[in-house]
């Protein structure tokens, strides 16, 4: 027995070392790519043959959302059957009916079948690295089936899941509310709500065209538009355009501004996108929720005017550091007109603003803001609405108070808001409509009490301005007077100095020499500019003028006599 385990344990040791010689003479000799392919071939002998192929549809292609799996999530809701042992259901206050969904805890299979071929549907989900942290999460689909129906299942199954998904929602036709503060998987379809980045909510606004407290020409119009844009698919890749419409709404609070936003997703069956600026910190984060949202849809983006503090254009060269990203203009202009706003068809983008003058000229232009409606202070058409709305009241049916409650109306600023509050308070019309009335006149009176204010005010600052206008008027008038005065004193000065230093040098010096002597003085005075030629040619006095005159015809007649008395 100790010769046979001796005998065996020496075996074993020549084998392994015959092994580990061989290994290391492979590892020398024989290149990397063979020695892949024969231990590959070798275990391929090993493993059984499968007929099955399994296609991975994950929730991202790239930065986009991958429509495969959106339909998937769709169309896998009404494939539910007696082998599936796990399912999620749910239903939201505002939903018709319960959602029946896969777990996606549970990594629960779907067995569908098309054509006679059987696909096997498994949902797959991978938890993030950190409570926070759902940037790790990746959310996608199996489908599993035999490998010779692989050109069946791409070329018509998926097809036909894209548009029987499509289908399924138009004949839902909910219109769904995605905000980014909803939690992560927040969705009343028991989806996903775009992965992390959007959750959502039914949207079930009572909105319409034909509530909205609106000028009819002006609901027209709208609704036109929209229209227009809608069937105007081949139009916009005809001319080159994106397939996108921006509106400006812009007016004071109350008068109605997000009651047409849900009126315009009910008219169109779109979804909406609300948007808050303040939670985006960068244009690259910007870009990225640009691209997570779905075509037919809306994007809102309320109060741009103050949501957030976006740069100039002409100060965003150089801002932008990888230390310190910002959303600036430049980028949220991008994102409504640039490269970027081409990834998707059929968006509108819709703005809204309490003043539109605070925003920059370059978002307000054609190819940005299409379209800007004022949504003005209520008027009479907008109190007929209201009143038929609320109180069944309309022209056939005119109430004694309707006059003068349009009259009032028109001379007084109220917003649509508040006449429909003072509607609401009560069911009895008379009663209704006497606390409208009575409303309007103390806002009238408000109104009239604050524009006395606001001219008194004006008078004060006007009678202000008129006073420090005269006070600098006579401050002005004395300056030239002093300047005047001080001008008279500086040529009396002259004057004496003349006389003064005439008289000194009368005794001493000849006539020219007291003119060239008072002209020096006055030059050294700096009064005047000094003379560069001792030559009088000008005298100050007219008797020194007539007295030189005489010196000089003297002396030419004692040069004729002179002469005449040599010829002689």
């Amino acid at each position: 027995m100790p010769a046979t385990a001796s005998a065996m344990f020496s075996a074993y040791a020549s084998i392994a070392t015959s092994v580990m010689l061989v290994r290391s003479l492979a590892n020398d000799l024989i290149p990397f790519e063979l020695r892949s392919y024969l231990f590959s071939t070798i275990r391929n002998l090993f493993t059984p043959l499968s007929s099955n192929l399994t296609l991975l549809v994950d929730e991202f292609s790239g930065m986009t959302r991958n429509q495969v799996f959106d339909a998937a999530e769709t169309y896998l809701r009404t494939k539910v059957g007696p082998a599936t042992s796990r399912l999620r259901i749910s239903k939201a206050p505002r939903q018709r009916s319960i959602i029946v969904a896969i777990d996606e805890e549970g990594g629960e299979e779907i067995d569908d079948e098309f054509e006679g071929i059987r696909i096997t549907w498994r949902f797959f989900r991978t938890e993030p690295k950190g409570d926070h942290d759902r940037s790790g999460e990746k959310r996608l689909f199996e489908i599993t089936f035999d490998k010779k129906y692989k050109d069946r299942v791409l070329g018509s199954y998926l097809p036909y899941v894209l548009i029987r998904a499509g289908e399924i929602k138009r004949g839902e036709r909910e219109v769904k509310l995605y905000s980014r503060e909803c939690p992560f998987g927040a969705s009343d379809d028991g989806g996903g709500g775009g992965g992390g980045i959007w959750g959502s909510i039914n949207l079930d606004h009572p909105s319409t065209f034909e509530t909205l407290a609106l000028d009819p020409e002006m609901k027209k119009a709208i609704m036109e538009d929209l229209d227009r844009f809608v069937r105007r698919r081949e139009f916009y890749r005809k001319v080159g355009k994106a397939w996108k419409r921006g509106y400006l709404l812009y007016g004071p609070p109350g008068t109605g501004k997000s009651s047409l936003i849900a009126a315009m997703a009910n008219y169109l069956k779109f979804d909406i996108y609300d948007l808050d600026l303040t939670s985006i910190y960068s244009n690259s984060d910007l870009r990225r929720v640009l691209l997570s949202t779905t075509n037919r849809s809306i994007l809102v983006m309320e109060d741009i005017d103050c949501s957030v503090d976006l740069q100039n254009r002409q100060y965003d060269e150089g801002w932008f550091e990888a230390s310190n990203p910002k959303l600036t203009l430049s980028g949220l202009l991008n994102f409504i007109d640039g490269l970027w706003s081409s990834c998707g068809d059929e968006r509108i983008i819709v703005f809204t603003t309490n003043h539109k003058e605070r925003l920059d000229p370059a978002l307000l232009r054609p190819g940005r803001m299409d379209m800007h409606i004022h949504m003005s202070y209520c008027t009479t058409n907008g109190f007929k609405t209201l009143a038929s709305n609320y109180l069944g009241i309309n022209d056939s049916h005119r109430h004694r108070l309707c006059g003068e409650i349009e009259g009032l109306i028109d001379t007084t600023t109220v917003t649509p808001a508040e006449v429909a509050e003072e509607l609401m308070k009560s069911d009895n019309k008379d009663v209704a409509l006497e606390g409208l009335a009575s409303f309007l006149k103390r806002k009238k009176g408000e109104d009239m009490e604050k524009k006395e204010k606001e001219s008194v005010e004006a008078g004060v600052v006007i009678e202000g301005v008129v006073k420090f206008l005269k006070r600098k008027k006579v401050e002005s008038v004395k300056k030239k007077d002093e300047e005047g005065y001080n001008a008279v004193v500086a040529l009396e000065g002259l004057v004496e100095l003349v006389k003064r230093n005439r008289a000194e040098a009368k005794g001493a010096f000849g006539k020219e020499n007291t003119i060239e002597s008072d002209t020096n003085e006055v030059a050294r005075e700096g009064l005047i500019e000094p003379r560069k030629s001792k030559r009088v040619r000008r005298t100050c006095d007219d008797d020194v003028v007539k007295k030189t005159t005489v010196r000089s015809s003297r002396r030419r007649r004692s040069v004729v006599r002179k002469k005449s008395k040599r010829r002689f």
